[in-house]
């Protein structure tokens, strides 16, 4: 049950991200230029997306990578079904995070700087 919710979270956020680029969110270029932001931001401890950026890495190194949890040769479909089900849930996910900073990046520009004095 816990691994449909996940599943239907990462598909959800796949589908608000996309339908907020078709009604004129931030582009998929945009979004994609923002990558290296969010993470030189999230390295310099400036933005918490931190477990997020471990995940989305460690699920592009699953996707890349020739071992395989489900081997695609002997179990055919069943085989390519763990990877698609990967790809959208870091589409998804790269989707909505980036969405997320974007929104982080504005609020940020419009703070000033400095402490605040009692």
């Amino acid at each position: 049950m816990g691994k449909t919710l996940k599943r239907s979270a990462a598909f959800t956020a796949l589908a608000r991200a996309l339908a907020a680029g078709a009604r004129g969110g931030p582009s998929l270029g945009t979004r994609l230029a923002a990558l290296p932001r969010m993470i030189r931001a999230t390295t310099r401890g400036e933005y918490d997306g931190g477990l997020r950026l471990a995940l989305m890495t460690a699920a592009t190194a699953y996707i890349v990578s020739p071992i395989d949890l489900l081997p695609e040769i002997p179990l055919a479909i069943f085989g390519l079904a763990d990877d698609a089900v990967m790809i959208t849930w870091l589409a998804g996910s790269v989707l909505a995070e980036t969405d997320r900073f974007l929104e982080w990046e504005t609020r940020r520009s419009s703070v000033i700087p400095g402490r605040l004095v009692p």
